[in-house]
């Protein structure tokens, strides 16, 4: 129900594997079967915005009844810390963080990932291998742990970046550990099939308390540089980046509808949610979240959409 990173793109915190686990990642290749199908879907996004706005979100009792919401301090490896506001669906869900809550610059105003996972073990090293063959000679290759509070790390998932140069957003595939979902405290779910790690497996079964079902839509303003490490990533799982005008792409495929804009540094930022809804609502609600709007209905759908930053 989580999947924060300490990887210093989000707490930029690198937990880099050695070349020991990258050899495992590409020599478990032949476990992917198909070139060219869907390799990685869209997991969850976050972004991190003004104190206002966040901690208007923290203390909104319409968000405990609209979404599976919690609010959370993760630790990963090596005992980094991360307090976020998590709203969950059935395979998505959304992070939001406040100015502080992830360490150094990664807690300023701006600040946006976006994970995108595999949903069969072995997978992952297909992606590696279609990263290299666009030229990406140089991937990060990590693999991250969390503390369930016994000071015991288990065994997260593990994950690539593109690069680790980048400006304010970060973009990383991943593939859950089987040891995670082995663990009890995970409370995650039987697999559904042979090397199943997928993310309805990962998350509980929570949302059909409330409206929100998955996360379908997501706006997110970046740079030109965060745009060229993040594309063959997404190209790399199966999606397919189409241009937009004024710069950026629309990204289809893996269940969430990608859009990356380019912007400025000072204008970057997560900029609207777009969500399923698990029942159609009959009228308009609209409720206003620090320097944010969340419109839920009329029908089956909601938007969150985000101020830019001032």
């Amino acid at each position: 129900m989580l999947a924060r990173m300490v990887i210093r793109r989000m707490s930029r915190t690198f937990v880099v594997v050695a070349a020991a686990l990258a050899l495992s990642l590409v020599g478990s290749l032949a476990s992917a079967a198909v070139a060219g199908r869907q390799l990685l879907f869209s997991n969850h996004a976050y972004g991190v915005f003004d104190r206002e706005t966040a901690d208007a979100v923290e203390h909104s009792a319409y968000l405990r009844t609209f979404a599976n919401f919690q609010v959370r301090t993760t630790t990963g490896a090596g005992g980094s810390k991360w307090t976020g506001r998590y709203l969950m669906g059935r395979e998505t869900y959304l992070e939001v963080f406040g100015v502080g809550d992830l360490p150094g610059q990664d807690g300023t105003i701006g600040r946006a990932g976006l994970a995108v996972s595999a949903e069969r073990a072995g997978d992952l090293p297909t992606v590696l291998n279609r990263l290299r063959e666009q030229g990406i000679t140089d991937p990060v290759v990590f693999r991250q742990t969390r503390d369930f509070g016994d000071g015991v790390p288990v065994p997260w998932f593990d994950g690539v970046f593109t690069s680790a140069q980048y400006d304010a957003f970060g973009a990383w595939g991943m593939e859950y550990r089987p040891e995670y979902f082995a663990d009890p405290r995970s409370k995650t779910e039987p697999a559904a099939f042979p090397g199943d790690v997928g993310r309805e497996r990962y998350l509980s079964d929570d949302y059909e308390k409330h409206l929100l079902r998955d996360v379908t839509g997501i706006r997110i303003a970046i740079t030109e540089r965060d745009l060229a490490n993040t594309v063959p990533l997404l190209r790399a799982g199966g999606f397919v980046p189409h241009p937009v005008a004024g710069g950026g792409i629309v990204a289809q495929r893996g269940g969430t509808t990608i859009r990356l804009d380019v912007a400025p540094r000072e204008e970057v930022g997560l900029r609207q949610v777009d969500m399923s809804l698990n029942r159609a609502v009959a009228h308009r609600h609209e409720e206003r979240l620090g320097r944010s709007t969340l419109a839920v209905g009329p029908g089956p759908r909601a938007v969150w959409t985000f101020d830019p930053r001032r």
